[in-house]
């Protein structure tokens, strides 16, 4: 009987082990080194010489889209014979892999970048700590970008952001519990609704609050009914999400819980829902990512205001995305840049809501967070 070798990666280089002819040639996962980081700048100059030679000298072809195409293909192409070459086939198999995850991911995080940069090139010249305490209501046509501020529609964005968490959340979870815990013949008609709910555009979410709500009920124009109209919005985004999470729980844990004499709802309380509690978490935050930048509803439901007012339940109240969309249509070019200084507190908000939601939820089912670890060690259990 003959014997074979299975060339393993290791992190010091490839050796040579004893194997099993039946065993596959496998590879270990390993850190991407300055080897590899030669070896891509490499193949990706030499496509990009190639293409050039054959757009610009050998070919009447032309046009920016198509140059791209083509020098990423060929750029595949040398990376696999490069890796095939000096490593094997498996390994090149790998490596194209991993370049073209991470030229999506590459080619995601550009667009967003650009966004961002952008918006905090044009609003960070306004930015000034009194955008976060006054209002709009003693500014004028001719005050300069740094008077006044955006302190209405920040009280008013938390406010109806927050009143709309608190209305859809527990009713989304809820809803996804039943759909994936209890089921039965009413599931399939709630999944339906919650899947027709997911494509109402917001302009019409807006327009059933103004007519159930403000005219029907002959209510003003308010926070209140602005944070309704939201809800309705984030309604759908929670409890997909959260139905998804659920089903992500494995099996055996609620096999466990009611073999030792748990019921149903101590299942779902104890077990189901604390495993899912990350994923529950994520579910919240693109409740929120949906519906904090809304416009369309709220001009129908919050009308918005210049002065601040702090309570939703009465007047008409401001928000950040208000404050742009009225800015923003003014010539003045202080007016504009106001606008602009909105839309990045804005995306700062936002920024600072993922990072708490992420700090309270923690990174995983068996992962104790900072909180969690100091109220046990309070307790004697760490």
């Amino acid at each position: 009987m003959t014997r074979t070798t299975e060339l393993l990666r290791r992190d010091d280089g490839v050796v040579e082990v004893p194997g099993d002819p039946a065993v596959e040639e496998r590879i270990a996962v390993r850190e991407f080194q300055g080897s590899d980081a030669i070896e891509l700048l490499g193949c990706a100059f030499g496509a990009f010489c190639l293409t050039w030679l054959v757009y610009e000298r050998l070919t009447p072809l032309s046009g920016g889209l198509g140059f791209f195409v083509s020098w990423y293909a060929l750029f595949l192409a040398a990376v696999w014979f490069v890796v095939r070459d000096r490593l094997g086939p498996l390994e090149a198999r790998d490596r194209l892999a991993r370049v073209v995850v991470a030229s999506v991911a590459l080619g995601l995080l550009i667009p967003l970048g650009l966004i961002v940069g952008y918006t905090f090139a044009r609003g960070f010249h306004a930015l000034r700590p009194q955008f976060f305490v006054q209002d709009q209501s003693r500014v004028g046509p001719l005050s300069p970008a740094t008077e006044g501020g955006g302190s209405a529609g920040i009280v008013g964005s938390l406010e109806m952001v927050g009143l709309a968490t608190l209305m859809s959340v527990p009713l989304g979870i809820l809803t996804a519990v039943f759909l994936n815990e209890i089921g039965g013949r009413l599931a399939r008609p709630v999944r339906m609704i919650v899947d027709a709910m997911s494509a109402i555009p917001s302009i019409v979410a807006g327009l059933f609050i103004y007519a159930a709500f403000i005219l029907a009920l002959h209510q003003r124009q308010t926070g209140f009914a602005a944070a309704l109209s939201l809800a309705v919005l984030m309604l759908p985004t929670v409890t997909r999400t959260a139905e998804v999470v659920l089903r992500l729980v494995p099996g055996g844990l609620r096999e466990a819980s009611l073999a030792l004499g748990g019921t149903e709802w101590s299942t779902v309380r104890r077990v189901v829902l604390p495993t899912a509690r990350t994923g529950l978490l994520t579910a919240v935050i693109l409740g929120v990512a949906r519906v904090i930048g809304e416009t369309a509803p709220l001009i129908l439901t919050a009308l918005g205001n210049t002065s601040l007012n702090a309570n939703p339940l009465k007047g008409n109240q401001d928000a950040l995305p208000l404050m742009i969309y009225r800015l923003i249509r003014f010539p003045q070019t202080a007016s504009i840049e106001r606008a602009w200084t909105g839309a990045l507190v804005l995306l700062g908000i936002v920024l600072v809501l993922f990072i708490v939601a992420r700090l309270l939820g923690g990174r995983g089912p068996g992962h104790i967070g900072r909180i969690k670890r100091y109220r046990l060690a309070r307790k004697g259990l760490a």
